[in-house]
């Protein structure tokens, strides 16, 4: 079984119909993030995301309506992860979640881009063995990771 990841605010989606990619934007949970150290951005996406919830609103020219501007609405998620429920009282979205739009019909709304990105802090640098850290980055001479990690454990 593959790994999956929790859908966040600002996942890329596209419509087996449409041309263009939009952006998800999560509008009824705003207590639970992931991938979000800031706890400011990254709220997850859940069930109860339906209706308008893409930043342009449009995955471009529809072939369902022979290429006229698309009204992207949601009106139901399938694929959720139904062992966790959040405050907003929906079930998390994962990234092979599809969504149902009223024009398109069932699961024609996938997820290609989960919006959930690494980032590696000072500290997690420091703790990494150097031969690791040098393989992940050729580019870093070895002396300058050395250093590096002289720096952040002093």
């Amino acid at each position: 079984m593959a790994l999956k990841h929790l859908v966040v605010n600002g996942a890329i989606c596209m419509c087996n119909f449409g041309v263009a990619p939009d952006k998800l934007k999560v509008l009824t949970n705003q207590k639970e993030y992931a991938n979000d150290a800031e706890g400011t951005t990254k709220l997850i996406a859940t069930t109860m995301d339906i209706g308008s919830t893409f930043e342009a609103g449009t995955f471009g020219a529809c072939a369902k309506q022979n290429g006229s501007a698309c009204k992207s609405i949601v009106t139901k998620w399938s694929g959720e992860y139904t062992k966790t429920q959040l405050s907003n009282g929906g079930y998390p979205i994962l990234d092979d979640s599809k969504a149902t739009c009223p024009i398109g019909g069932a699961d024609c709304i996938r997820i290609i881009f989960h919006g959930q990105t690494d980032d590696v802090s000072p500290s997690e640098c420091a703790e990494a063995e150097p031969m690791v850290t040098k393989s992940l980055n050729p580019a870093v001479p070895a002396a300058d990771i050395l250093e590096d990690k002289k720096e952040v454990s002093n």
